[in-house]
């Protein structure tokens, strides 16, 4: 079969373009490599990198005029519009098969599979079930009916099949397709993620099921009894040290790409992989600097054994830790019992002390149900305390498939069920004691209450050429922001300046 796989054009975070750190999109790579070598011919378009809008990629799949076409969506966010590219690509090629997949619409399979231009989902981890489903498709309704792990619309009403279990050996895998991707074109950013950035990861899934978090679920072991129901229970797998590295190979070799991002949601489980993986990178001297998505509990581990000194020398240069809260009843009730404010004030302290170099960020969760503007305004001081490089703070989003979307669903909390809007950056709920206005207008002065002139000189400064670059970008970002909402005529405070998503200038072309 000729297989499209279609990344769509997208509007912006006000300090995300296209060029500053649109990077790779693993899932696209990822399923490209698994159905070109199961002997299907493959085709990607990732319109951001591109700058390809809605009318030139009508042009691309009357082009390819493709028998399947596939979208891959984890962020609710963008939802809407990997819909409207699967619809647009049914009227071009009204005998195409479309596939969604992702988190998103593996949690909405009967939102999805009620747009009738919409073929198939596949659930959970995609790989497998995609490849399969690819080669049911010529032989009609029964046997796609055979393939575990996906869902379709049978008699009018959606089906889903019995799931599949996960890849248990990751390094089965081929090579993620990088060569089908348009690889000069990402990370070319003179400051941030630079020289030449790119996203690779090494394991999947997690150890913990916090309640916000839809990522655990979509690589979690499903059981599902004999009524039907479904559990689901965290599993973290990885590949092997060898066959990161030589990922790792390709990206700086074939590709140039130096500067890597783990976007592994719990990187630095293992702590016997993470010192395999140091010397092996320390051996290999191919020149790149690394980030990476860690917890501060393993953190705290890795630096007693040795481990994170390792890590250090292996490139490591950005560190960013889920601090979420500084009350520990709150972080609880998320699901993260085993963080604490004194593991967070350790965990940052040892990068501040012993690696000053390395980039601190840490993201916070506000707008919580009893949020009030006091404990908002706390977790910007706890963000002063740790003393980061970088606090993201982002209101709580009712995240299809995760426990704290039924939950708020139930309540009759969830105030909009737009998915444009859940960006983490729009509040999507109140709280008890403040409304979203208010929680939107709060997320402005948290920033600005974390931001200074001695912060910024601080950072500016720093010995470590990474981190001077990280500030760099950060103040040529906020004064692109200021000069645009100037030229548009909106008073450059407003909070919707910093949180609305942007529209690009090339998307409707």
């Amino acid at each position: 079969m000729k297989v499209l796989l279609i990344q769509p054009p997208k509007h912006f975070w006000p300090y995300i373009s296209a060029d500053d750190n649109f990077l790779t999109p693993q899932w696209m790579p990822c399923l490209a490599a698994s159905a070109r070598a199961a002997g299907h011919t493959v085709a990607t378009v990732d319109c951001a990198p591109l700058k390809m809008g809605w009318k030139s990629l009508a042009e691309t799949i009357k082009r390819v005029d493709p028998d399947a076409v596939g979208v891959g969506e984890n962020h609710a966010v963008y939802s809407h519009e990997s819909i409207r590219a699967l619809k647009l690509a049914r009227e071009i090629c009204p005998g195409v098969k479309t596939i969604a997949g992702g988190s998103h619409f593996t949690n909405l399979i009967e939102d999805t599979l009620k747009n009738d231009f919409i073929d198939y989902i596949v659930c959970r981890e995609g790989e497998e079930s995609f490849v399969e489903l690819l080669a049911a498709i010529p032989d009609g309704e029964s046997a796609v009916g055979g393939v575990k792990g996906i869902a379709f619309r049978k008699d009018g009403r959606a089906v889903e099949t019995p799931p599949r279990p996960l890849i248990s050996d990751l390094d089965s895998l081929p090579l993620p397709a990088y060569d089908l991707m348009p690889m000069h074109l990402y990370g070319t950013s003179k400051f941030l993620f630079s020289p030449g950035g790119a996203t690779i990861h090494h394991s999947r899934g997690c150890v913990s099921n916090c309640r916000f978090c839809a990522w655990w679920r979509q690589m979690a072991d499903v059981e599902q009894s004999e009524d039907g129901s479904v559990s689901l229970k965290p599993r973290w797998r990885t590949k092997s040290v060898q066959n990161t590295i030589n990922e790792i190979r390709v990206l700086a070799e074939t590709h140039n790409k130096r500067c890597l991002v783990f976007v592994d949601e719990y990187w630095n489980k293992d702590p016997a992989w993470s010192a395999s993986f140091a010397d092996a990178l320390i051996a290999e001297n191919l020149g790149v600097e690394w980030f990476a998505f860690m917890r501060a509990d393993a953190v705290i581990r890795d630096e007693k054994s040795g481990v994170f000194e390792k890590l250090a020398r292996s490139g490591l240069v950005h560190v960013s830790i889920g601090v979420e809260r500084v009350e520990q009843d709150e972080l609880k009730d998320m699901g993260k019992p085993f963080y604490s404010e004194n593991t967070a004030l350790e965990c940052f302290g040892i990068l501040k002390n012993k690696y000053p170099n390395i980039f601190r960020q840490g993201t916070f969760i506000v707008g919580v149900r009893h949020e009030t503007p006091a404990s908002m305004l706390a977790q910007a001081d706890f963000a002063r305390r740790l003393e980061l490089d970088y606090p993201g703070f982002h209101p709580i989003t009712p995240v299809p498939g995760t426990a704290f979307w039924s939950e708020a669903e139930a309540a009759g909390w969830i105030e909009t069920r737009d998915f444009a809007d859940y960006d983490w950056m729009t509040p999507i709920i109140s709280s008890e004691n403040m409304s979203r206005e208010r929680i939107e207008e709060l997320l402005i002065v948290l920033s600005k209450r974390f931001v200074s002139l001695k912060w910024f000189l601080k950072g500016i400064t720093s010995k470590g050429l990474y981190k001077r670059k990280m500030y760099i970008w950060w103040l040529i970002v906020t004064i692109r922001v200021l000069l645009t909402s100037i030229r548009s005529f909106v008073w450059p405070f407003k909070t919707k300046v910093y949180a609305s998503l942007v529209k690009p200038p090339w998307y409707d072309d």
